[in-house]
């Protein structure tokens, strides 16, 4: 897929687009490009249009794409020569520090409470696993805000 993704649907690289206008464009492309026109239409392109809008029809998935054309900024972590490996620790730790630490932590000790009371509450069982493994999940789908910049 191109790496723009508001050039596949022909709009404008702006912060302030909305929902009404990532709409209106992904329409305008998919009544040109859909396959069941008569003239059989554009397959490939209406894939790659509908796989933009899948991105962009949210405002967060408009400013990751934004953040993703922009490229990396000066803060992000560069690859170790050393090891060859990406600083994946450093690259964490900013994030954290430039996020919410203290949202992370609190969420954290949700989860450990959570896990702790279920497993007192009704001993340890196979359903343990499945209630920790939904709390580290909602974690995982959570945490994204607190690891992201403020600024």
């Amino acid at each position: 897929m191109s790496g723009d993704l508001f050039r596949v649907l022909g709009l404008d690289r702006r912060a302030d687009l909305t929902d009404e206008d990532v709409r209106a464009a992904w329409r305008r492309v998919a009544a040109t490009t859909h396959p069941d026109r008569g003239d059989g239409g554009d397959p490939a392109q209406f894939a790659e249009a509908a796989a933009a809008y899948t991105v962009l029809r949210t405002p967060s998935g408009r400013g990751e794409a934004l953040a993703d054309l922009l490229g990396p900024s000066s803060s992000a972590a560069a690859p170790d020569t050393a090891t060859g490996t990406s600083s994946v620790l450093v690259r964490t730790w900013r994030q954290l520090r430039g996020g919410r630490p203290g949202r992370l932590v609190l969420r954290l000790t949700v989860i450990a409470a959570v896990a702790a009371v279920s497993v007192l509450a009704v001993g340890w069982r196979p359903a343990s696993f499945a209630v920790i493994a939904g709390a580290l999940t909602w974690l995982a789908r959570t945490c994204r805000n607190d690891l992201a910049d403020r600024g």
